[in-house]
């Protein structure tokens, strides 16, 4: 098939588009080559030059039907990327990651003969707060709010149950009830059920994907708003502590990008898995401040975290991937072990270089009150 990804010189869709050329695919990707993730350089050198590149913007019209010519499947991944700066540059974030969308999926519709299947890629963080068990009853399947305000400025971090005690987060399935609390979580929602809705209505195979912590090689290590594991790297690499909010036993899923994409190819050509939504994690919970301290072993610096004890607006305190569904409909089970990802990580960081930006990204954020 030729498939077109949007976003595909990005970390996550320049991967996928390796895994679909070894599988015998044509592949195009549209990018913006945004600044702030590639800096302002052509094209990324990683991207296989196998890979068709067609710079321009999802919101282009003109831009994307060109990109959809004689396409046969569309991934949709590109997006403006980052919950803390989604919170005031929201009308950016909602120009790139709706508005994209939409432009997207009308250019599709005026080539629906022809398109065959649509990924679209959305994120665990339209959950909000993960889902829990109260270890006192037993009661499971648990959906929380977003912990008070008045909780967190007393550094109680745990979420708590109605009967005023802590709560222990179990897997989070797909059927938990959708609770965003930042705008770029807004927009993934939008993204996925904008596609899904659409796909419905035409007859059009559409899958959506919600990935967890993905982390390796190719992460924009400058980028101060893009995944947790390079931003440590970041810091690390220029001899600073990485900054850990509230008191870093906060657990998320940190999948490895190679085993994500793999996920994603299946979705391609799994019929059980058209109109459905699936997560891509791993299944395990990983504490921030571990990850922290793995990376800083892995690149030889003895250098602790700095707990700051702060809480951010929006923050949840545990998720990770009920994995069940992906593995019986799409075949799906994640392979690589965290620290065998983390290894690989690490022996590709020995070669790079990183600009830390992270405490003017914070700096930002208290500014606004939105890191207190």
């Amino acid at each position: 098939m030729k498939i077109l990804i949007t976003g595909g010189a990005g970390f996550i869709g320049s991967h996928l588009a390796d895994r679909l050329l070894a599988e015998g695919h044509d592949v195009r990707a549209l990018d913006n080559l945004d600044p702030q993730v590639h800096g302002g350089a052509d094209r990324p050198a990683y991207l296989d030059s196998a890979v068709e590149l067609q710079v321009g913007d999802v919101r282009d019209h003109d831009a994307v039907g060109r990109a959809l010519d004689g396409i046969d499947a569309v991934y949709h991944f590109a997006a403006a990327v980052g919950v803390g700066q989604s919170m005031y540059e929201i009308e950016r974030y909602t120009s790139v990651n709706a508005i994209g969308a939409a432009v997207v999926l009308e250019e599709v519709l005026e080539r629906r003969d022809s398109i065959r299947k649509l990924v679209v890629a959305s994120s665990m963080s339209i959950y909000g707060e993960g889902q829990y068990r109260n270890p006192r009853t037993g009661e499971s399947g648990i959906a929380p709010g977003i912990r008070p305000e008045s909780q967190l400025a007393a550094k109680q971090w745990e979420v708590l149950g109605l009967d005023g005690g802590p709560l222990e987060p179990e897997p989070t399935a797909e059927t938990k009830p959708l609770r965003p609390t930042s705008v770029y979580a807004v927009n993934k929602r939008d993204h996925e059920e904008l596609f899904l809705a659409v796909g419905a209505a035409y007859g059009i195979p559409t899958v959506a994907l919600r990935f967890f912590n993905v982390y390796g090689e190719r992460q924009a290590l400058s980028n101060p708003y893009t995944g947790v594991a390079a931003i440590f790297s970041s810091r690390l690499m220029n001899g600073r502590e990485p900054l850990v909010f509230e008191d870093g036993r906060q657990t998320r899923d940190f999948t490895d990008v190679r085993d994500l994409v793999r996920g994603c190819a299946l979705a391609l050509t799994t019929d059980a898995a058209d109109g459905q939504t699936f997560n891509l994690g791993t299944g395990r919970a990983t504490s921030i401040v571990e990850v922290a301290r793995t990376i800083a072993a892995g690149l030889g610096k003895e250098i602790e975290p700095e707990i700051v004890e702060q809480y951010r607006a929006g923050d949840i305190r545990h998720c990770y991937a009920d994995t069940r569904l992906a593995e019986e409909l799409l075949g799906f089970k994640a392979e690589i072990a965290f620290e065998d990802g983390m290894r690989d990580l690490l022996a590709w960081l020995e070669g790079q270089e990183a600009v830390d930006a992270v405490d003017s990204a914070r700096e930002a954020l208290v500014a606004r009150g939105l890191a207190r």
